[in-house]
């Protein structure tokens, strides 16, 4: 204590906190000129000590404050302290940096005609509320933005409802009804945008590791394009490196949701010319292949000044193309953040007038043709298929009469037969006195909601309990997922399904208890008709897939009935589930249906025995095509 004593009485706390202190002191006489300053212009300013001595401060303000600087500076000769003056002060390299100063005159205590002026940096500050600023207006825009986008599809919707009650003639009502379509497809994208975002931001967005044909992707991206890029006289090609490996792993559905915004873009912004998609091997690990994809237009082109802010959120390059074009602002953002998230890179380049090209970068790992997705769409399933769901006794669970009609009319069409209930109390009492082939539930009801349903279904006795359950949700993020699979669900539909979404689920799930009983094992002869076709009967793709099968198979049988006898089911179905895509490829359609069963009863483990029974019988499936590949001399 008496060294602080003694400290304090010399006043040697005097070069801490003055001269070395991190605040600027200067001491400037009435008219201005600087009398002292601290060592601390250096660091904030650039200025050596002493080096602004005799200077005049007014000389080092940014002129076009001066005149408001210096009523505030002859307002604090007047005062004993004034406080909170900002103001812009000369550095050492020719820039300005803002400082606030607090004063003390010395008028008032020592009779001298100066002021003690203590300044801090507040550059950050002044740039951080321009940045809150700047960022406030953005999302005001943006909501102003959204408003208007969802206004419009949901005005031509509720117009073209009203004069399709006006009797209108068979052209009108089909002019009509595409519009309404168009519309609702159109209110669908900027809900997904808004959805997307709020799950990335969150940290909720999860990306799949499966084998997809980048080839086949594009080409599919591509189609989906070719009308509009037709009507506005637009060429739209892609070309693709050979060198890229046929089978990668990875998340398509979110590279096609990447590609989809940024020909979207291209095509919205170019009014003549072409757009080209080029896909490049940019680097070969031999385990990994990153990939580039450049989509370049010849359209308007972006303000090099604008090209930094393009991918923030809610924000486009200028207020006049929202006016112009239409849009949230989000497309780009999102893009970005797909891109990031799987550790890729996203790079534009654009000249005004000639054109621009958005480059994305993304890693992914090779893979082999065991891997390859299923890529057929259900609708272009066989006849037979839409055959099976004639008679389906479905149980509709929903609340609202909109989605009640949607569901029940196209099970209609498929000559299904429906019952309906508007809660889980009234699904659990029409469970327990009739039969049903499956239940399509809704999430959140009125009286019980559709966990809770599900859960009182799953602890009644067989076979109800054995019924599959799809939650209808529009809350479709991993985590809602994840929950619904917990309760005792056996799959989802996210809101608004498509009717395609839902033949898919009732193909896969329409006649559980009817297959269930169908255990004898099966020596099916290989088909190797669809492989052929989608080949182009391309005899070294052929041999390949089947050589690949002949491979792989008898390690996963043994691996599979090793998982089995130690009734690791996790394990168990990931390796059905590998190798499923592979048995539509070699024509096996009724192995590949077992892997499905096996893969329903393995989540609900409702029924062990059917299925250690249902799992032997695939291996004995597997086992017979093997011994077909060797007869014909694989």
């Amino acid at each position: 204590m008496t060294a602080i004593r003694e400290y304090v009485k010399k006043g040697l706390f005097y070069k801490s906190v003055v001269e070395d202190g991190s605040d600027i002191i200067f001491i400037v006489d009435y008219d201005g000129e600087i009398l002292y300053h601290n060592n601390s212009v250096e660091e904030t300013l650039g200025h050596k000590p002493k080096s602004l001595v005799g200077k005049k401060l007014f000389d080092l303000i940014l002129p076009a404050t001066l005149n408001q600087f210096q009523r505030e500076y002859k307002a604090s000769t007047r005062k004993r302290f004034n406080e909170s003056v900002e103001f812009q002060f000369l550095c050492k390299d020719k820039s300005y940096k803002y400082l606030e100063f607090n004063s003390i005159n010395l008028k008032h205590k020592e009779g001298i005609n100066a002021l003690i002026l203590d300044c801090r940096d507040i550059t950050q500050r002044k740039e951080d509320a321009a940045e809150l600023l700047r960022a406030q207006k953005a999302k005001e825009q943006f909501l102003a933005n959204v408003s208007h986008e969802i206004r419009t599809p949901i005005n031509g919707i509720a117009g073209m409802a009203t004069l399709l009650s006006q009797n209108p003639t068979a052209k009108e009502q089909a002019t009509y009804l595409n519009a309404i379509k168009s519309a609702a497809e159109n209110l669908k994208v900027i809900i997904n945008d808004i959805l997307d975002l709020a799950s990335i931001e969150s940290g909720k967005l999860n990306f799949e590791k499966i084998g997809f044909n980048l080839n086949d992707l594009l080409h599919t991206v591509v189609d989906s394009f070719s009308v509009q890029s037709t009507q506005k006289g637009i060429g739209l090609t892609y070309a693709l490196d050979e060198r890229i490996s046929k089978v990668l792993i990875g998340d398509p559905f979110r590279l096609n949701q990447i590609l989809i915004n940024l020909i979207s873009n291209a095509l919205k912004f170019t009014h003549d010319g072409h757009i080209s998609i080029n896909c490049q091997l940019e680097r070969n690990t031999g385990k990994t292949q990153s990939i580039k994809i450049d989509v370049s237009d010849t359209g308007i082109g972006i303000p090099a000044d604008k090209l930094n802010r393009i991918f923030e959120s809610f924000s486009q390059a200028d207020a006049s193309v929202t006016r112009k074009y239409g849009g949230t602002g989000l497309g780009l953002t999102i893009v970005k953040q797909l891109v990031e998230l799987q550790k890729g890179s996203i790079t534009v380049n654009s000249i005004e007038e000639k054109g621009t090209t958005f480059s994305i970068v993304i890693p992914y790992t090779i893979g082999n043709t065991t891997e390859l997705e299923e890529k057929a769409s259900v609708f272009n399933k066989k006849q037979n298929e839409l055959s099976n769901l004639k008679n389906l006794r479905i149980l509709l669970a929903e609340d609202n009469d909109i989605n009640r009609l949607y569901a029940t009319s196209i099970l209609k069409m498929w000559e299904c037969t429906a019952d309906i209930a508007e809660n889980g109390y009234v699904a659990l009492e029409k469970v327990r006195n009739n039969d049903y082939d499956i239940i399509l539930m809704d999430i959140q009801m009125p009286v019980m909601d559709g966990f809770e349903a599900t859960r009182a279904i799953k602890k009644s006795g067989a076979p109800k309990n054995q019924i599959p359950i799809i939650a209808l949700t529009a809350n479709s993020s991993s985590k809602d997922i994840e929950k619904c699979l917990a309760s005792g669900m056996n799959d989802c539909i996210a809101k608004p399904f498509t009717p395609e979404n839902l033949f898919g689920i009732l193909i896969k799930y329409g006649r559980f208890r009817e297959t269930q009983q169908a255990l004898k094992p099966e020596n099916e002869t290989i088909d190797l008709s669809y492989l052929k076709k989608m080949s182009n009967n391309d005899k070294e793709f052929v041999d390949e897939i089947i050589n690949s099968f002949v491979l792989n198979t008898p390690k996963a049988i043994k691996e599979i009935k090793s998982y089995l006898n130690s009734e690791n089911w996790i394990k168990m179905e990931e390796q059905v589930h590998k190798i499923k895509p592979t048995l539509t490829m070699i024509g096996m359609p009724l192995a590949r249906e077992s892997a499905v069963e096996i893969e329903i009863l393995t989540r609900s483990q409702s029924d062990i025995e059917t299925l250690k029974r249902l799992v032997q019988k695939f291996c004995a499936s597997l086992e017979s095509a093997l011994d077909q590949f060797k007869k014909l001399g694989y």
